[in-house]
């Protein structure tokens, strides 16, 4: 009887660790399929189930010489995926790093700097939408020094004045991207990386790449404003959202810079030619 007792308890400990396990395997998994969503990342899996479908249809129907085609592709995969997805996996390292992956980081911006930052940025946005002055703003959590130390260093406090003059054309500074950490200007003049998306649409210009390519590498959040008609965007995650106003902007702005999802804010704008 006690022994009996003992291998039932066991196996309840067993059960329940097989439940653990799967449960945490099934979240891994889900914020790996949140980390990816939007990305190029998803069509490459797509392409991964085909070929294995294709892989196990082949070896059911006994096409040989099909089959072996496709284990020689798989094997090659196998060295080629870490490359293929290096974009995603930096990504997945990264939100790691922060401690994003199972927690969400605690903002260390006050909320009236945050408020107050919220309408500098909207405000100088209103005024070169207006004037047709392109713009790219970025803010979150990435660092972004390897594109600080590609323009010139400034040390100023965020408002519209300020960063409506930057990009007043013949200026020194106009030409490139300013990057805001914190409540302040760190940098101007600074260069971003392209987005290599194929999927992106033609018109847009080299702004517009330039906004959803940073968001590609880190988790920075991109406005950018149209030279050629005004009109406003919002890139996070390598997903463009087109064609916005003020006040759903703003609201943007003011989720995007909730406690809960960020600790730093970065911005760029930019005034080179779309």
């Amino acid at each position: 009887m006690l022994e009996q007792l003992k291998a039932l308890n066991l196996d309840s400990i067993l059960n329940i660790t097989s439940i653990i396990d799967i449960l945490l395997v099934t979240f891994v998994f889900y914020r790996f399929m949140r980390i990816i969503q939007g990305t190029r990342a998803v069509q490459l899996i797509k392409g991964l189930v085909v070929l294995l479908l294709a892989n196990t249809v082949s070896s059911w129907l006994h096409l040989y010489t099909i089959n072996w085609l496709l284990q020689q592709v798989m094997t090659a995969l196998v060295v080629a995926l870490p490359i293929v997805f290096q974009p995603e996996l930096r990504r997945a390292l990264e939100t790691l790093g922060r401690g994003k992956f199972f927690i969400k980081s605690v903002s260390t911006i006050k909320e009236a700097d945050r408020s107050r930052m919220i309408n500098e940025l909207v405000r100088a946005v209103q005024v070169l939408t207006k004037n047709k002055m392109g713009a790219l703003i970025i803010e979150r959590v990435t660092g972004l020094e390897e594109y600080i130390d590609t323009g010139v260093k400034i040390d100023g406090i965020v408002s519209a004045e300020f960063l409506v003059n930057i990009f007043i054309p013949n200026t020194p500074l106009h030409d490139g991207a300013v990057i805001i950490r914190g409540d302040r200007v760190t940098a101007a003049a600074c260069f971003l990386p392209l987005s290599e998306n194929p999927y992106i649409s033609k018109e847009l210009g080299t702004r517009h790449r330039a906004g959803i390519g940073v968001t590609e590498v880190s988790d920075a959040l991109a406005i950018i404003v149209s030279e050629e008609t005004g009109a406003i965007s919002l890139a996070a995650d390598g997903v463009l959202d087109r064609m916005l106003d003020e006040s759903t902007l703003k609201q943007k702005l003011i989720d995007a810079m909730e406690p809960k999802t960020h600790n730093t804010l970065s911005g760029i704008f930019r005034r080179s030619e779309s």
